[in-house]
């Protein structure tokens, strides 16, 4: 048996560059952080002449074609597994939630299904074939980062050309700059779940006229960079996060509404110096900057909402069981 684990993100600026509707007109960048939330893919082979996949649901088929779930189909033809085998899902985190699930599991089972053929391979071609799939062969309007960081895990600035090519830069802060920031961040389950497909499948029929924003977006992706890296004032990432959060909302109508906005702005009335919300908008998951003395208003300001703890994740997918081995 193989079991991979995959961390899921957290995206702080410049989500939308990384959309080939954006990209291909101008370069992107996004700032962005593994966590230790996960999404564990465990793949073995099935007794029988039937694949066996499960997740929210459990499905048997005799063939790979036959088998609905559209990640699952597609990882097992490009990988070319041809034996039956069982696929077994399980998150941290619920999905549609803006915390990557989906290229999670992309990555995640792709990483078990090379590992089950035990052929070794890079982040960066896990990262490429998740694209692929989700993008390519699925049609999926989403973007590129999710499957990146999800390869790579760390605290990364992510830049996106015009030619297709991604490049992936850790971003050099002291270790004491990063815990200090993961300390000041707090996340809070809204309760809503939402379709990421139809918010961004709006954003990008827009993106020609909007493409000042995300120019916007992206440059504020690098100052919180250089915050970070010149470790002086965090309290300056938090304002940049709640400028970049103003700037999204102006993308797309759908990405905000009245009840995010009222969770928002009660949030800074209890001393978050900024946030947003994480992945496409709408629903998900809330992230607040908020500096350690002000946190005890805040959780009971917002005392209706779910904390979710969580740190930053140093490492992307990892194989943390193969066989009679573990690591």
């Amino acid at each position: 048996m193989i079991i991979t684990r995959t961390p899921f993100r957290i995206s702080f600026a410049g989500g939308g560059s990384d959309l080939r509707a954006s990209y291909a007109r101008q370069p992107g960048a996004v700032l962005c952080t593994a966590i230790d939330k996960y999404m564990y893919l465990a793949v073995k082979e099935h007794f029988g002449r039937s694949f066996r996949v499960s997740y929210s649901r459990t499905e048997y088929s005799e063939t790979i074609d036959g088998i609905q779930h559209p990640i699952v189909r597609e990882c097992l033809k490009l990988v070319g597994v041809e034996r039956p085998l069982e696929i077994v899902s399980m998150a941290d985190l619920p999905a549609q939630a803006g915390m990557g699930s989906s290229s999670s599991f992309t990555v995640g089972l792709l990483h078990a299904l090379y590992a089950f053929r035990d052929e070794v391979v890079t982040p960066n071609v896990l990262a490429e074939e998740a694209c692929h799939i989700e993008i390519e062969r699925l049609g999926e309007p989403i973007g590129k980062q999710d499957q990146y960081i999800a390869a790579y895990g760390g605290l990364q600035f992510i830049q996106f050309h015009q030619d297709g090519r991604v490049q992936v830069e850790p971003v050099a802060c002291s270790k004491e700059v990063y815990r200090e920031l993961d300390r000041r961040l707090l996340v809070f389950f809204t309760g809503i779940t939402r379709s990421a497909r139809e918010v961004l499948a709006r954003q990008q029929r827009h993106t020609a006229e909007k493409l000042g924003v995300l120019a916007e977006l992206c440059e504020i992706a690098r100052r919180m960079r250089d915050v970070l890296v010149q470790g002086k004032d965090l309290g300056e990432f938090g304002r940049l996060l709640d400028e970049s959060w103003q700037r999204k909302k102006s993308l797309e109508a759908s990405i905000s509404n009245d009840a995010v906005d009222a969770i928002y702005r009660r949030g800074r009335e209890a001393g978050a110096l900024g946030g947003k919300l994480l992945g496409a908008g709408a629903g998900g998951f809330l992230l607040f900057y908020c500096e350690p003395e002000a946190q005890p208003r805040l959780r009971e300001t917002l005392g209706e909402l779910t904390e979710v703890p969580f740190s930053f994740c140093p490492h992307g997918t990892r194989i943390v069981h193969h066989g009679g081995l573990t690591g």
